[in-house]
């Protein structure tokens, strides 16, 4: 039973990190994908959540690129290296 249900969570997983690698943006959820938002006044102003692009970025895709960031900014480039360690 339990390596089923991790068979069906680590399945789960790899389907939505391809639909990341796929498909990085989705349609915004507070506009609707129309980029406009209605206040009280009936007036319509941008998105703030998309900033009237009427897509957002996935929350995976996010995750990934906030963990290459961290990894890019803990790593020394190739040519700190060659500087620091000359051959």
């Amino acid at each position: 039973m339990l390596l089923a249900s991790t068979a069906l969570i680590l399945a789960t997983l790899a389907g939505y990190a391809a639909l990341c690698t796929v498909s990085p943006f989705a349609v915004c959820r507070t506009c609707s994908g129309t980029g406009l938002r209605n206040t009280r006044r009936r007036s319509m102003k941008l998105c703030r959540r998309c900033k009237g692009r009427r897509y957002r970025l996935r929350t995976g895709r996010r995750l990934f690129h906030t963990g290459q960031h961290i990894h890019q900014a803990g790593t020394r480039h190739t040519a700190d290296r060659d500087q620091e360690f000359p051959a």
